[in-house]
């Protein structure tokens, strides 16, 4: 995994879904540990669901003074996601897209969007979501990826740099914790199993 520039990434401006205010990404690090999660797109099934799983820990993380953020590349289905209670963490829009960019999450093209996105690894979370009740859409932009990096109090470190190969990759909730060094309560909800009848949302 490429070195992340934590200097660089920090300056990058971001809009505070909630307030509309705009404030570089090192302001979220400074006085506290930081998750942050990156997702695809806000009407992303997949992105939906692991946006549930990881808000699991946010009383542990509370507890233990890191905050946990989102970040999504466009407004577009910004306000379905709020609505529909997915994440509760703050939210935030890096509409340049540039720390999705200098984090080296990738963007799709035609070519290799369909396979990534009928994979087992996405069927799988798909199946999974739809159990749980988790819908999605097709609007915005389909060809980003998306990630997550956790930066230790003042941006001391990074301490977990992950990138998607495919949509339907995420950092499991015991990775987390670890990397943090904290423990939680949390069940992780069960890998599901590939149900051939589901298509990638």
């Amino acid at each position: 995994m490429a070195v992340v520039d934590l200097a660089k990434v920090g300056l990058s401006l971001m809009k505070n879904a909630a307030s509309g205010e705009s404030v570089e990404m090192r302001s979220l690090w400074r006085d506290q540990a930081v998750v942050l999660f990156f997702l695809r797109r806000f009407g992303c099934q997949v992105c939906r669901w692991t946006a549930a799983e990881i808000s699991k820990l946010k009383e542990d993380l509370s507890a233990n003074c890191v905050a946990l953020v989102g970040v999504g590349p466009e407004e577009m289905g910004l306000k379905e996601f709020q609505d529909g209670g997915f994440f509760k963490g703050e939210l935030y829009i890096d509409e340049k897209k540039q720390t999705y960019k200098d984090l080296g999450f990738k963007r799709y093209n035609a070519l290799t969007l369909v396979p990534a996105a009928l994979g087992k690894k996405v069927r799988n979370v798909v199946t999974k979501a739809n159990a749980e009740g988790i819908q999605g859409n097709f609007s915005g932009d389909l060809l980003q990826s998306g990630g997550m990096i956790i930066v230790a109090k003042g941006g001391e470190k990074v301490l977990l740099h992950f990138v998607q190969d495919s949509p339907g990759d995420y950092v499991p909730l015991e990775d987390v914790v670890k990397a943090l060094g904290i423990t939680t309560n949390a069940q992780q909800g069960d890998r599901p199993q590939c149900n051939a009848d589901m298509c990638t949302r």
